[in-house]
């Protein structure tokens, strides 16, 4: 998958229909193989990433979990530490 592609359920703040669509750009862009597609294809892959962000929009609201939400700055400094130390400087 993606390395671009968070986990974005169970956070607080919740998640931003910004952030979902940024992820389903992802998604569509992997699974696609186009960074930007064509003319021909624009079309297609707008469709595709609307489709996947209602969908995971969905998905998301309809989730449920007793575990207490997360913090988005820890984990976001969790995943800072865990770069540095496998890409050290």
């Amino acid at each position: 998958m993606c390395r671009n592609i968070r986990t974005l359920f169970n956070f607080d703040p919740p998640v931003t229909p910004e952030e979902v669509r940024a992820a389903s750009l992802q998604f569509v862009r992997k699974i696609s193989g186009f960074n930007k597609p064509s003319k021909a294809n624009e079309v297609a892959f707008a469709a595709a990433i609307e489709g996947i962000s209602k969908l995971s929009m969905e998905l998301l609201e309809s989730l449920e979990t007793n575990a207490p939400a997360r913090n988005r700055e820890e984990e976001a400094t969790k995943l800072k530490a865990r770069s540095a130390k496998q890409f050290p400087a």
